[in-house]
């Protein structure tokens, strides 16, 4: 099944089009656009709402390096097309939840588990395979699909809401989910075959890759160095983008504003997936990361002012510093630890990822109910970050740079560096 490309630029195209309705923009982007309406119809606080709509984080982070192991066993096609299905299913699902916090919790825990099949994880692992002189670049254009929803989702979530209201919302984002990314995976989206690629050499599968073995990574001071960068800087932008649109409409902004507001961060993350891309295959990827990781600090100062053009000027600044951080799990997953287990890996660090962007979302909704403004959150979420620079720069050289041997070749090095 599928179109038997030999460009590997079809493989970023698809990678683009699925990613629009990923979990990112679909669950993530749009919570703060439906954390309100939520609110008025179950009658629950603001704590309890979002604990309501970051619960089911927890399920997508461990389900993220279970799909990761079986992409690497049974092929990213084979597990995701099925997987695309369960998962729209599952989002228009939420359309019939009761009014109650127990039955809506459960029922987005389970499209929460569902989406980590509409993580990155499935096309980064494509690009890798396809790309090497260019990867940083690939991701950076495929991983711009995440941006480019994340500009588009906000505003039709708020679109829909008005017309059909928030259960019509969710049940018409299940269906776009299906009809965009299931043709986008079933044509484009797959691993090289012998002579495809960029090395246009042998396909090499499984344990002839060059690469560590989960065990043998997460041996490695680097593995857990590299988490914690993940998850400090997503519990600090991921769980403060979860709640500007509330933040905004507490100043007074109107929803409808405070959702195009929110638009700009989706661009902005497009914006950044495309610098990073490019720069880190010309620069060392901590320098690349230090300068956009610190961008969004003052991001959160302009948010807490609310007043203005300087909430835009923030919401554009949070978007290149998230924007830099989607490219480098890929980025930094292939270069540190190979493409031996690519998919379980990265599944690994995802997972965390996915982890602190849920308990940002938590954590921002009870700090606000228990200090009655988003400021305290937003201290921590800069101290946070400047934590994430000090550790990205404790990473070392790459173990696996560009190749600039024949692959064959490669596949007689030793499994650890």
């Amino acid at each position: 099944m599928g179109i038997r490309f030999t460009n590997p630029w079809w493989v970023v195209a698809g990678a683009v089009t699925g990613l629009v309705v990923c979990n990112g923009p679909v669950m993530a982007f749009t919570f703060g656009v439906f954390l309100k309406p939520l609110m008025e119809d179950m009658g629950w606080q603001r704590g309890t709402a979002s604990f309501a709509l970051s619960f089911g984080g927890i399920f997508s982070a461990l389900m993220v390096p279970v799909f990761g192991w079986m992409m690497d066993r049974w092929r990213i096609r084979r597990v995701a097309l099925s997987g695309i299905v369960i998962y729209a299913f599952a989002i228009a699902l939420l359309a019939l939840s009761p009014r109650s916090f127990l039955a809506f919790t459960l029922l987005f825990a389970l499209a929460e588990a569902a989406s980590a099949i509409q993580t990155p994880i499935g096309y980064a692992k494509a690009i890798a395979a396809w790309f090497d002189r260019r990867r940083g670049l690939a991701l950076g254009i495929a991983m711009s699909g995440v941006g480019l929803g994340g500009f588009i989702m906000p505003q039709l979530a708020e679109a829909l809401i008005e017309r059909v209201g928030w259960r019509g919302a969710y049940a018409s984002l299940g269906l776009l989910t299906l009809v965009v990314a299931f043709p986008a995976v079933a044509l484009w989206i797959r691993e090289p075959l012998p002579g495809e690629g960029e090395h246009g050499g042998a396909s090499l599968e499984g344990r002839d890759l060059p690469g560590l073995t989960p065990r043998q990574a997460t041996a490695t001071i680097r593995f857990w160095i590299l988490v914690a960068v993940l998850f400090l800087v997503a519990i600090s932008i991921n769980g403060t983008v979860a709640h500007i649109v509330p933040l905004l409409t507490d100043a007074g902004i109107p929803r409808a504003t405070a959702a195009a507001t929110l638009a700009l961060f989706g661009l902005a993350t497009m914006t950044g997936r495309l610098l990073a891309g490019y720069l880190v295959d010309r620069f060392f990827a901590s320098y690349v990361a230090t300068v956009l990781f610190l961008a969004p600090i003052a991001g959160f100062a302009f948010l807490a002012s609310a007043t203005g053009t300087l909430p835009a000027i923030g919401v554009i600044l949070l978007g290149l510093g998230l924007g830099t951080e989607i490219d480098l799990i890929a980025f930094l997953v292939s270069r540190y630890f190979g493409q031996r287990a690519f998919g379980q890996i990265y599944g690994y660090c995802f997972m965390v990822f996915s982890f602190g962007s849920a308990s940002g979302r938590l954590l921002g909704g009870y700090v606000y109910d228990l200090a009655g403004s988003y400021n305290p959150a937003l201290i921590g979420a800069g101290i946070a970050l400047v934590i994430a620079v000090i550790l990205v720069n404790r990473l070392g050289a790459y173990v696996y740079p560009v190749r600039r041997e024949p692959v064959p070749e490669l596949a007689a090095q030793p499994a650890l560096p």
